[in-house]
């Protein structure tokens, strides 16, 4: 049994070192380019907000939610995120089988 054991542990190793785990590393220019960016989304969003839509032609209306949409998306993208793969979340429960046993 320990030696079934062993060969799944060993080749989930291996598949796991093709699998990435992406981790964002943030430099310090970064946060700052990212506040800019903010700043000016905000800016433009108080102008879409003020803005009179009643003259605005349904396109142009269309337009401008296409536009908060992808601010949207973008400001969702500047916050940094981790995710970890699922080979590793295996290797680590693993692990802690075996540390623990």
């Amino acid at each position: 049994m320990k030696k079934i054991f062993r060969i799944l542990l060993v080749s989930i190793f291996f598949t796991a070192g093709a699998l990435s785990v992406n981790a964002s590393t943030r430099l310090p220019s970064d946060s700052a380019r990212d506040e800019a960016k903010a700043a000016q989304m905000l800016v433009r969003i108080h102008e879409i907000e003020s803005m009179d839509k009643t003259a605005l032609s349904p396109t142009d209306k269309s337009e401008l939610r296409r536009e908060l949409k992808h601010m949207k998306k973008e400001a969702s993208g500047l916050s940094s995120k981790v995710s970890i793969s699922i080979a590793a979340i295996i290797i680590v429960v693993l692990l802690l089988i075996l540390i623990l046993s």
